[in-house]
């Protein structure tokens, strides 16, 4: 009987997406528990919407628009300290209302420039009950807001700028979108207070590059796993892609938002006072980012970009509506009928979820497949079992 040549080679693990929750996958799998791992991805890079390349004018971008890494998990920051050194940066966004920029959140320096007053903490706290309008029960974003600060700081700040990044008015969407953006009685002008903020030194393609060196570790670019999914064996699958996708979309497409990014080279070396500015009103584009706060790159010149919502693209922000809940809720229940496959990550949960908390979704997938006393028999001299179910 002659012997099947396609199954001599055989991967532990096909993993598919290679951003934050493939790769961190990939390299816990393959360093830690030894497993051979196929990771491929349907773009010509590495390193998902975090991929920075730099430009013909030498300045370090991101492709996708700004990531700026936050945490307040030091296991997640110290993880992902193993594959770079860290840059401090605590990013400032400042919003263009009224004629001036001012700081976002809303917090004290935000209304003592806005409305001409030097009021104190306590003050602007009153300042902000007097505003706020009373609601019994906090379902929309509309609701979150004017229950906060009140119907004039949403209209100048929020109205105009969720109308632009969902094409919904606020009080069509979840509470929650707005909930994440906070109000302060301080002068806090950070847009992030979490206890660890940085950027990798090199930029984040080099850091997954370090990620997924190991010799375990294979890449396939350029590639939709459809294509080969027959073709090359394995025994497992972790799918981080979209979850609709996965299903050949039998209930239909999940709703997302997704941006164009228009760049541009700016012959200077400073093009605005801050990392990002946002354009809440007046302009089609919701918000300019310049690269160089960012990556803390000396350059003579500078590169920013635009970011303009639309509605079709690569898929970048669920929709957070119940109906979009419910239709995602079906395809979850179409996952709990498989076996060896996991799925992981925005795409594949419909989430809009912070970096720090995709690579710890995955850390925290990694030790449910293989819990800590399996690696401690691994390190020991012992097999790995080829399985491990949730």
């Amino acid at each position: 009987m002659c012997q099947d040549k396609r199954r001599t080679i055989m991967f532990d693990f096909l993993i598919v997406g290679a951003g934050f929750a493939g790769a961190v996958l990939a390299e816990r799998l393959a360093s830690v528990a030894g497993k051979k791992i196929l990771i491929m991805d349907k773009r010509n890079h590495i390193g998902g919407n975090t991929y920075d390349h730099y430009d013909e004018a030498g300045v370090l971008v991101h492709k996708y628009g700004p990531h700026i890494f936050h945490t307040n998990c030091l296991e997640i920051f110290e993880y992902l300290g193993q594959f770079t050194k860290w840059r401090p940066y605590e990013h400032r966004v400042l919003a263009s209302v009224d004629g001036m920029l001012v700081p976002i959140p809303i917090n004290l320096n935000t209304i003592n420039t806005l409305y001409g007053l030097n009021l104190s903490s306590t003050e602007v706290d009153e300042f902000f009950k007097t505003k706020a309008e009373k609601k019994e029960r906090i379902i929309t974003s509309e609701d979150s807001v004017v229950s906060k600060v009140g119907r004039e700081l949403y209209e100048k700040f929020f109205k105009h700028y969720t109308k632009k990044q969902w094409a919904l008015d606020p009080s069509e969407l979840d509470a929650a979108v707005a909930a994440r953006i906070p109000t302060r009685n301080n002068k806090d002008n950070r847009y992030f207070t979490d206890m660890y903020q940085a950027m990798p030194l090199r930029g984040y393609t080099r850091m997954f590059e370090n990620m997924l060196s190991h010799p375990n570790i294979s890449i396939l670019l350029n590639t939709d796993y459809k294509d080969i999914v027959d073709k090359i064996p394995f025994r497992e699958m972790i799918y981080t892609g979209p979850i609709d996708y996965y299903f050949d979309y039998c209930f239909g497409k999940l709703p997302y938002r997704s941006i164009e990014f228009k760049f541009d080279t700016i012959e200077a070396e400073v093009f605005q006072p801050t990392g990002t500015v946002n354009y809440p009103n007046e302009h089609a584009y919701t918000r300019v980012t310049e690269f160089k706060y960012l990556t803390g790159q000396k350059h003579p010149k500078t590169s920013i970009v635009y970011e303009y919502p639309k509605a079709e693209g690569d898929p970048y922000y669920p929709v957070p509506r119940p109906e979009n809940a419910e239709l995602y809720k079906k395809y979850q229940r179409l996952t709990m009928g498989l076996a060896n496959v996991y799925f992981t990550g925005r795409l594949a949960t419909y989430k809009y979820y912070n970096m720090d908390q995709v690579v710890g979704q995955s850390l925290a997938l990694f030790k449910k497949l293989y819990p800590p006393n399996e690696i401690k028999k691994h390190v020991n001299g012992q097999k790995l079992p080829a399985k491990q179910h949730a």
